[in-house]
């Protein structure tokens, strides 16, 4: 406590915050930080950056460089100083923006205090629904289900996704889709690409990657550039859903697609800085996706609007969008996109579909065999396939160098840079009990798509009718348009 600020009624982690948990215990005088604390040096933060660190709130226990250095190996924080005048900060001392940091969020969730967080964009988002000129619509992304209603006192089957929804609904939103949707819709043309990709020959050498999470796309981009080509230009699901909704969305219901401002709900920190890449931006030169909440940012939003969660009724998604698959919902969890994209592959090569759960053993649970993925081998019609699934960001390293080494050979290589997927992701709740929850989300989230009847992305109804409608087929002109984007090795771009 005497390194440590006490403004807790005002921090973000305010009565979820392991020091102020043991305060209690201990029955610590809240004065030691001003009885004993030495100033030191402020230290300079890029303005508006999605990750920020408050070094008056840091007790050094050095759990950011763990987490950085031992399972993401991106190694951008470090101890600067000795003695009593050691303090944390990045490596080398570089500005933040100039660190290769993928903005997994990981070191955040790891923090014990509140030294770390995430950007708050709360209020942007009440002051868009306040605006009677505006017309605010939110996505819900697939791994929220399974942790958004812990800080209510909801269980997973509790706080149902159609229960968030009703929450939005009630503070003010006008309209409510689930990201599962375009997930499907990620699908429908990644699954394409693949298959086109392969028949040209373009994957003999090195696989097609996907492209859905953030934090990887920084990462390669850093780390990997010769491997940059093999990504899928498919657009993640967020922004696609972004791309639909100021488009197809704002023909369909009459607006001008300038008073459409998106929200999206997300497990994820580097969801705020892909939403803003000059690559993911509209025809106008505007985003696509204005703001990106993260999972704590929606217990935050719906306590400041005084949102009875626990008695909110489940709510209906919109129309045009509301359906999803049980194969758009394991997006959220580590194997998911693999495994969606298997099932529609071989739907398209084979002319049926695959049983639902012939690709489940595709998860990236375990760390199977020789390496810290899973690799399996499938057959289309007399076409081996060899795939990997891979997460976290130390693993996805792993599986870079071995492919660049030509010690493996794969066709398609589903990353994550979180450990167990978005359902781990770095705008999660954070758990003061140290408890590693990400795979029984994963689980969960598997559940829930057995359970489901419609469980293929191509046999998605509305996504059908986008097609019949406005997009004609995947991979069309203005697909492509849309929906895909050329990568280059700028993170910005």
């Amino acid at each position: 406590m005497s390194k440590h600020n006490g403004n807790c009624t005002t921090c973000v982690r305010s009565g979820n915050c392991q020091l102020q948990n043991l305060c209690i215990d201990f029955s610590l005088d809240t004065d030691l930080y001003e009885r004993y604390h030495d100033p030191e040096k402020k230290l300079e933060w890029k303005e508006g950056y999605p990750l920020i660190r408050d070094n008056d709130k840091c007790i050094k226990c050095m759990r950011c460089i763990q987490i950085c250095d031992k399972v993401q190996t991106m190694h951008i924080w470090d101890t600067i100083g000795t003695g009593k005048h050691t303090r944390v900060g990045t490596f080398d001392g570089r500005s933040i923006h100039h660190t290769d940091c993928t903005l997994c969020g990981q070191c955040i969730t790891h923090c014990p205090v509140g030294a770390l967080r995430a950007r708050d964009d709360t209020d942007r988002v009440i002051d868009a629904i306040s605006d009677p000129d505006i017309i605010t619509v939110f996505q819900i992304a697939p791994a929220i289900r399974t942790a958004w209603g812990k800080p209510f006192g909801l269980d997973e089957k509790t706080a149902t996704v159609n229960r968030l929804a009703g929450c939005l609904k009630q503070m003010g939103a006008d309209y409510v889709f689930d990201t599962s949707f375009t997930a499907d819709l990620t699908i429908m043309e990644e699954a394409n690409e693949f298959l086109v990709r392969l028949q040209k020959g373009d994957l003999e050498k090195y696989p097609m990657f996907t492209s859905c999470c953030p934090g990887w796309i920084r990462f390669i981009k850093k780390q990997f550039p010769t491997l940059v080509p093999q990504l899928s230009s498919a657009k993640s699901p967020q922004q696609m859903f972004g791309a639909v909704m100021k488009t197809y969305f704002a023909e369909k219901i009459g607006v001008d697609p300038e008073k459409i401002f998106t929200v999206s709900i997300m497990p994820c920190v580097a969801k705020k800085a892909e939403c803003d890449m000059n690559s993911m931006k509209g025809a106008t030169g505007k985003n696509d996706v204005d703001v990106v909440l993260t999972t704590r940012e929606v217990t935050r939003i719906l306590k400041k609007e005084h949102i009875p969660a626990d008695r909110v009724k489940d709510a209906p998604f919109d129309k045009l969008m509301a359906e999803y698959s049980g194969a758009g919902v394991i997006f959220g969890t580590t194997g998911g996109v693999m495994e969606a994209a298997l099932r529609t592959a071989y739907f398209k090569v084979m002319g049926e579909n695959p049983p639902a759960d012939l690709f489940k053993e595709v998860n990236g649970f375990e760390g199977h065999g020789k390496y810290p993925w899973t690799e399996k081998e499938f057959e289309l019609k007399g076409t081996k396939l060899k795939i990997a699934v891979v997460n976290s960001l130390g693993h996805a390293r792993a599986v870079c160098d071995a492919i660049l080494r030509e010690e493996v050979k794969y066709d398609f290589v589903e990353v994550m840079a979180c450990p167990g997927g978005c359902s781990g992701g770095g705008g999660q709740p954070i758990n003061t009990e140290d408890e590693e929850r990400a795979f029984t989300r994963g689980l969960y989230l598997h559940e829930l798509d057995k359970e489901m009847p419609l469980r293929f992305s191509h046999e998605n109804k509305d996504v059908q009718k986008l097609y019949e409608d406005y997009l004609k087929e995947p991979l069309s002109e203005k697909s492509e348009e849309l929906l895909h984007v050329k990568h280059t090795l700028e993170f910005t771009d």
